[in-house]
């Protein structure tokens, strides 16, 4: 992981840096490879009811970017509170990569048939399944295609549930 100090209107103390070294080397514990860089910004104001010190922290990871600014009187607390907020902003930001990842494309829920017959006029049709059943669908079942773009003997990915009079295709895309 890359890392940047930066200080404005303030002279860098070497108890900041070290307190940001160790903070960086926990997230790379716990977060490895995740952080491609980080940059710690303090800087000095007098501007703000709060106190005399900014401090922002910018953590670069794929497909994003996580920013953390805490204002206050001394600038270790800070320090802490930013990190452990940017470690808190990283936990979630993994959550959502893990939820966001899609299993397997082909599982049993994803089936892969042939058009059988089609009766565009009454919006049904039936695919055979490589297990040779006849499977019903109905064109609203149909994704990224129209019924009249299908023919019979197109191979098609469906999805499989019980209807009332047997199986059924909850939804049917081409596979091409």
């Amino acid at each position: 992981m890359e890392l940047k100090i930066e200080a404005r209107n303030v002279e860098l103390r070497k108890g900041w840096q070290t307190k940001i070294e160790e903070e960086k080397n926990k997230l790379v514990r716990h977060y490895a490879g995740l952080v491609l860089h980080l940059r710690v910004s303090i800087e000095g104001t007098a501007h703000h009811k709060e106190g005399g010190f900014e401090i922002k922290i910018i953590a670069t990871i794929p497909n994003d970017t996580v920013v953390v600014a805490r204002k206050g009187e001394t600038v270790r607390p800070l320090l802490t509170e930013a990190f452990d907020i940017l470690a808190l902003q990283l936990k979630e930001c993994l959550r959502k990569k893990r939820k966001n990842v899609k299993a397997h494309t082909n599982d049993e829920t994803d089936k892969i048939g042939v058009i059988r017959k089609l009766s565009p006029f009454e919006s049904y049709g039936f695919i055979t399944s490589f297990d040779n059943r006849d499977i019903y669908f109905h064109e609203n079942a149909l994704k990224n295609i129209d019924m009249e773009q299908l023919t019979e003997g197109d191979s098609v990915y469906f999805g499989e549930t019980i209807g009332d009079k047997g199986p059924q295709a909850s939804w049917v895309r081409p596979a091409r």
